[in-house]
């Protein structure tokens, strides 16, 4: 085929199946693909001349084209990856009360800076500061962006060009290369490290605390855990010390637990309450993490210091917009009826299912898995462990219930072969996400409830040839 038999863009505007085309997409974007097309034609044609490109297949090329360029570039997918709150995935499901209050405040004008009853400017804190008091005893709160902001601020509102005194056992990077030592340098305060490692004493932080020392600060482990000849001081030490020497005593929690979580069979992870009551006089903690709220970094604490945090010129650039104050005041609202959390807050749901629940699911998943897998793989249900993840209880799992997909009619797998796998259920409409361990795919069930939405996609799984695959699990 000659490539100056290539029809012109003009001719395949005028065609009727174009012309569908714009109607969806426009007339820029579809002139824009079959343009490309067209090149992509003509330079094949150079090649090989013997091709032949009906108008046709260039509008259904272009057609598929601009399908995948007009698709979202965040998506949800199947979380089976055994890890609940998995910061790579999007950590907390928000529960339909925050959805709800999120469309409202997007799609229409709010009181968001405007205090209704004085009819004047008012504090978009406002807005959830009355609620974090009630659940946290705390004398004040705000809130900016996520709790790397919050901490950031703290240390720059309160300790600027002073030092803080801080174990060595604290000194904790997290996702994303966010490193203590970092953040206090990038805050402005000079970082006093005391103790070792393994081991600090009251005594390392009574020497630290100086005229120099701008407040001490505590850090929640958060992803790792030191066992064995270890020694710590307690919050309630510390707070005692701190109000001594007259300087704030500052912990960052991180995980932001609002109630006990042994009441669920969880492990127990500190709450900003009794973080509070055992002597701190700030405390930070993520939204997005154990509270089962939208992304933000929550600060609360005594007046005087919550108010000098505020006066910080950062915290407008760290400050939060109105959809996520709304989620998350709806959110901390569901709090005041705990005998319902369960039911209305999904973190706190998915967390809460039993073993013996999820095997009733895992059997029900094998069955509508193993006529689609075919001789592909065997199906085996299994026990595993869930991982709250997001930092929290880092050594700490909870039973759950999964299938293992081995390749080779159930044997050990190459590992191209358990690639094969982790593609064709990646490439899936709603993307499905495990873990690969031992050649097996291994799918935790814990966080599958929409189990109709996830078996009614099965019938387009395909097993791609060796030498496809292109990515892997998180």
């Amino acid at each position: 085929m000659p490539r100056s038999t290539l029809p012109s863009i003009d001719r395949l505007i005028q065609r009727d199946d174009t012309a569908r085309l714009i109607d969806v997409f426009g007339r820029a974007a579809t002139t824009g693909a079959l343009r490309k097309i067209v090149d992509e034609s003509r330079t094949t044609l150079a090649e090989n001349a013997a091709l032949e490109f009906s108008e046709s297949d260039i509008v259904g090329r272009a057609a598929t084209r601009l399908e995948a360029d007009h698709q979202p570039h965040l998506r949800p997918v199947f979380n089976l990856t055994g890890t609940v709150l998995h910061t790579n995935l999007g950590r907390a499901l928000l529960p339909e009360e925050a959805i709800a209050a999120m469309i409202s405040a997007a799609t229409q004008a709010t009181n968001l800076e405007y205090d209704l009853d004085r009819l004047r400017r008012g504090d978009r804190d406002d807005h959830i500061e009355a609620q974090l008091r009630e659940l946290t005893g705390a004398e004040a709160a705000t809130v900016v962006n996520n709790n790397a902001a919050a901490v950031l601020l703290v240390l720059n509102s309160l300790a600027l060009r002073k030092e803080v005194p801080i174990s060595r056992g604290e000194l904790i990077e997290i996702g994303g290369s966010f490193r203590i030592p970092e953040v206090m340098a990038r805050a402005g305060a000079k970082l006093h490290e005391v103790g070792t490692t393994n081991r600090t004493h009251f005594k390392d932080y009574a020497e630290a605390i100086g005229p120099k020392t701008g407040l001490v600060m505590k850090v929640h482990p958060s992803n790792f855990s030191i066992e064995g000849f270890t020694a710590t001081v307690s919050e309630s030490e510390l707070g005692k010390l701190c109000h001594e020497r007259g300087v704030p005593f500052v912990v960052d929690l991180g995980s932001g637990a609002l109630i006990d979580l042994r009441r669920f069979g969880l492990p127990y992870e500190p709450t900003p309450a009794d973080t509070l009551a055992a002597g701190a006089d700030v405390v930070t903690f993520s939204g997005d993490k154990l509270l089962g709220g939208p992304q933000a970094g929550i600060i609360v604490g005594t007046g005087d210091l919550i108010a000098r945090i505020k006066r910080n010129p950062m915290k407008r650039a760290l400050r939060t917009d109105k959809v996520t104050l709304a989620a998350l005041s709806a959110v901390l609202r569901l709090y005041r009826d705990p005998d319902r959390l369960v039911e209305k807050i999904p973190t706190l749901r998915l967390l809460a299912r039993t073993r013996a629940d999820l095997a009733v699911v895992a059997e029900r998943i094998a069955a509508s898995l193993r006529p689609r897998l075919a001789d592909a793989a065997g199906i085996e249900v299994i026990d595993c462990k869930s991982q709250i993840g997001s930092g929290t209880a880092p050594t700490k799992t909870v039973p759950s219930k999964g299938l293992a997909l081995r390749p080779e009619g159930g044997k050990k797998g190459s590992g191209a072969a358990v690639k094969r796998l982790v593609v064709a259920f990646r490439d899936l409409p709603v993307p499905v996400l495990g873990h690969v361990h031992e050649g097996a795919l291994i799918f935790d069930l814990r966080c599958l409830e929409d189990e109709a939405g996830f078996t009614g996609q099965l019938d387009q799984l395909q097993l791609g040839a060796p030498g496809s695959a292109r990515g892997a699990t998180p």
